[in-house]
């Protein structure tokens, strides 16, 4: 079960490539790259967040008999590569400690830093309602590519809405429900710059022949908005799931539609996912490759197209 998560990654991934697109004629160098890192921000930031939070999810569905009266997950969900796990049942509230070791056993990303999880003593994560904090304590990721790194502090709270663990999805039948939100999430980036975002995003885990998983964004502000903030030089920005992005087992735990829209600077661009190489919506899980469509509005209200693969 844990593949699936790998995947959500390529959500906001467009939104980077895009600007590495922008023509010269038609913006400055300069705001091409103002552009791109802030993309660039954006899209580590969802990307990382999303990784460590699964990492807390699998040792919650894992651990269950350490603190809940569950047994534990047989056979366990796939252990974390890159860190280790340590339980505390004595403490309240209770914890489980992720500490990450910086190895790269993923071969694009080194971590270092610690995630806990931490739960009332009373916690029942298969009761509706049960919730449990997810803390991130310097936790610095460093991109192998070009050993640029981000380094992530703050909370985010993980909400069981309806109920039900996910290894009974298959004979539920009906939805799980979790949310993530976070009021506040400080980013440091390679050049020193200390930034606040903020998510509020909802996952409907389904069955059909497989785990379906749909993602939301849900916050106050409405219109499907997942992530907000300021970037790194000070302009506000939001990321909008306008499309469920969806991800299906059938389709080897892809994602095979949604679409997300990203305003920010001068530039909102529209992502569209599960697309085929002529950017048209594809029915059926291909044997090769999806593909992703980009449309986004330039400075001086010149409109662009971009299509590749993920």
């Amino acid at each position: 079960m844990k593949k699936h998560f790998s995947y959500l990654s390529v959500a906001i991934l467009a939104s980077a490539i895009l600007f590495t697109s922008c023509k010269k004629d038609k913006t400055t160098t300069d705001d091409t790259t103002v552009y791109k890192v802030a993309a660039d921000d954006q899209s580590r930031f969802s990307n990382e967040t999303d990784a460590a939070t699964n990492d807390a999810n699998t040792a919650v569905e894992n651990l269950g008999g350490t603190y809940n009266g569950d047994t534990p997950l047989t056979p366990l969900l796939p252990s974390i590569c890159d860190a280790t796990v340590t339980v505390d049942t004595v403490s309240t509230p209770r914890k489980l400690t992720i500490t990450y070791n910086g190895s790269n056993c993923t071969g694009n990303r080194t971590r270092t830093g610690v995630v806990t999880v931490s739960f009332s003593p009373n916690f029942r994560w298969n009761q509706a309602g049960a919730q449990y904090i997810v803390n991130y304590q310097n936790l610095k990721i460093t991109r192998i590519s070009d050993n640029k790194s981000i380094t992530i502090n703050g909370e985010k709270t993980i909400t069981n809405i309806s109920g039900g663990r996910l290894r009974n999805l298959a004979t539920r039948g009906s939805a799980i429900i979790h949310t993530v939100k976070s009021s506040g999430m400080n980013v440091t980036f390679d050049d020193g710059t200390v930034r606040s975002w903020q998510i509020a995003r909802q996952r409907s885990f389904t069955y059909d022949g497989g785990i379906v998983l749909s993602i939301t964004g849900i916050a106050p502000q409405g219109n499907g908005i997942a992530e907000w903030g300021t970037n790194r030089y000070g302009n506000a920005f939001t990321s909008a799931i306008t499309q469920p992005l969806v991800i299906k087992q059938t389709c080897n735990f892809r994602l095979v539609s949604g679409q997300v829209t990203h305003t920010g600077l001068a530039v909102t661009s529209v992502t569209t996912f599960g697309l085929n190489a002529t950017g048209e919506a594809v029915t059926t899980c291909p044997n090769g490759t999806f593909y992703y469509k980009i449309v986004w509005t330039g400075v001086g209200g010149n409109s662009y197209t971009y299509v590749a693969p993920y």
